[in-house]
């Protein structure tokens, strides 16, 4: 497009790179910024010339994309393995790798990923946050349990961690270390703050109209509750991006790597390039879904019975994919397929 000027950016924490050309691909600025707001601010005031800008995707890239796109014609962020596959080279540094973005959005080359909604990725923060404290409450129980077990104290297994039998416990627990009942009171009150937050989080993510409408369809799914149909929500974003099942299944890393040559294929464990969030959530569904579903039991059944446990609940994790896909798509409840060939 003529007028219009071609921006590569690599972002760092501290500092940004930048390339910029015209039409015919000759450099016309190139540069460092700040990487805040206020040195962002000051660049993109100062061009003189309608931009579409790219970056590579990392973790500072959010926040950078947000307070650009008002600045710019279009922004775009690239995909970081398949850019590294496209601009492999000995040589690397900043001020190259900023060139090299800036012609592939000029050749109309750039791998370009997914990027949600501002108001989608705060409440994902929200969510792994939430899921973050239910970790290092799971760790604070156990801790709990083992201190106890180190002093040779007893306790009901049970009721250990409601709040009126362990402070009994503490009262009556005899030849314990008082270090360990400043630990054991360290950890309850621990556990007590993360329970708090956690629930804080979800009753925020919980209010947004949307969201809620469709995390209620896709609970109408047989084995899948609150958290795993707000994990899909949030981290798939639109379910139009994956044209089929297998795309979506691939996202959410439940496929393993694929290595074709010479007619033979050879398949190694489950992809590291996935959507580790939703992976860790759909594999533990998958563990009690046959039990809620019997389309699902059908599944595991079948697939038991041609190798083992841990295929049969990947088996179980792709079908609940295609579920949530189909359901999310066409805006309307579960039905089992029995109901469904019937209507």
């Amino acid at each position: 497009m003529k007028g219009l000027y071609y921006i590569g950016f690599d972002v760092h924490k501290k500092t940004i790179a930048y390339c910029a050309k015209d039409e015919t691909g000759r450099v016309v600025e190139r540069g460092t910024i700040a990487a805040n707001r206020a040195g962002l601010g000051g660049w993109a005031e100062s061009v003189g010339m309608p931009w579409t800008g790219a970056m590579e995707a990392t973790l500072f890239t959010g926040w950078i994309y947000d307070f650009l796109k008002p600045y710019a014609v279009e922004l775009k962020v690239a995909h970081p393995a398949m850019l590294k596959a496209i601009s492999a080279s000995k040589k690397k540094n900043d001020r190259d790798d900023a060139e090299k973005i800036a012609d592939l959005l000029r050749c109309d080359l750039l791998p370009e990923c997914y990027m949600a909604s501002q108001e989608i990725r705060e409440l994902r923060r929200i969510l792994r946050y939430r899921n973050l404290m239910v970790r290092e409450a799971i760790k604070m129980k156990n801790k709990t349990a083992g201190l106890l077990m180190e002093v040779g104290a007893e306790y009901n297994k049970k009721s250990l961690h409601r709040k009126k039998y362990f402070a009994a416990l503490l009262e009556t627990i005899e030849d314990v270390p008082g270090s360990v009942i400043d630990m054991l009171r360290l950890n309850r009150n621990s556990l007590e703050m993360f329970e708090q937050i956690q629930k804080k989080l979800v009753k925020q993510i919980r209010e947004h109209e949307e969201i809620k409408e469709r995390v209620e369809r896709l609970m109408t799914i047989g084995g899948i509750g609150e958290i795993t149909a707000l994990t899909w929500v949030l981290e798939i974003g639109d379910p139009c991006r994956f044209s089929n099942n297998r795309q979506a299944i691939s996202y959410c890393g439940l496929c393993s790597a694929q290595r074709e040559s010479a007619g033979k294929e050879k398949r190694g464990p489950l992809s590291k390039q996935r959507n580790k969030h939703l992976q860790t959530v759909l594999i533990e569904a998958a563990k009690l879904a046959p039990r809620r579903n019997a389309e699902l039991a059908e599944v595991y059944i079948r697939e038991l019975a041609r190798g083992n446990h841990n295929r049969a609940t990947l088996a179980v994790a792709r079908k609940l994919v295609a579920y949530l896909l189909a359901v999310d798509k066409r805006l309307t409840g579960f039905m089992p397929r029995d109901q469904f060939l019937a209507a």
